[in-house]
């Protein structure tokens, strides 16, 4: 198994604070935020390798950054963007990202500005419980107006998503996915061909939506805090928080 962390973002609505800072290198309680991500990576026995993909602008900052790490191998893969513009998305960052490997494997993926409690290794637990279906890890915020800004979702007894909407006017609840995914080998084959029907590779929640229409996906739901880092108001909450 491998990890993808997606930080190819240009962190534009953060840029008053940290104009040449890619987002998961922005510090919350002294370290980055990358860094909260990869310990709770570091506990996945399965795991062998973190991939974190990133652009052209700031690809050199993770490279700089990966040398400091112990522990589980970091690779940097540059996307080739160089600016927002050009940005590629969360889904065309994870084909990029795929169709350069030579060998398939399960893939864990998360947001590198994910922040949050709980142990990741208990979503892989459970995730390969349901293999081959797709796991994604959801959230309840307990905030209806709050839940519009992602993809809110229901589930059923047994965990199965039963109904996604990405980004809705009005949400028929507050539980809503975390950018954390798993998709185990069999289902790589999916992502070409969601991308033969949609043109939307930007947000994952698309790709997701798709896959809970078409497709098995289950959902496990942490508990704990969980911090969107998306604006300034998040950061200096997580900030408070951490310090």
């Amino acid at each position: 198994m491998k990890a993808l962390i997606l930080a190819a973002g240009y962190g534009t609505r953060l840029a008053s604070v940290a104009k040449d800072t890619p987002k998961p290198l922005i510090t919350v309680g002294a370290r980055p935020l990358v860094d909260y991500v990869v310990d709770k990576l570091q506990g996945i026995k399965a795991l062998d390798e973190i991939v974190v993909v990133s652009n052209n602008k700031f690809a050199p900052h993770f490279q700089q950054w990966a040398k400091g790490h112990r522990g589980l191998p970091i690779r940097v893969v540059n996307d080739g963007t160089n600016a927002p513009e050009e940005r590629l998305g969360s889904v065309g960052d994870m084909h990029f990202v795929w169709q350069k490997e030579t060998s398939p494997c399960d893939w864990l993926v998360i947001g590198g500005d994910n922040l949050f409690d709980g142990e990741v290794s208990h979503f892989v637990d459970f995730a390969v419980s349901k293999d081959p279906a797709v796991t994604i890890g959801i959230f309840d915020i307990h905030d209806i107006k709050a839940a519009t800004k992602f993809g809110v979702l229901g589930v059923d007894a047994q965990h199965k998503v039963v109904s996604f909407q990405e980004k809705p006017e009005k949400p028929v609840s507050s539980l809503i996915t975390m950018c954390l995914y798993y998709f185990p080998r069999p289902t790589l084959k999916f992502l070409p061909e969601y991308l033969k029907e949609s043109k939307a590779v930007d947000a994952a929640g698309s790709y997701i939506k798709w896959l809970s229409e078409n497709k098995a996906v289950y959902g496990f739901q942490f508990t704990g805090k969980w911090y969107d880092i998306g604006s300034i108001e998040s950061l200096e909450e997580a900030r408070r928080a951490f310090s």
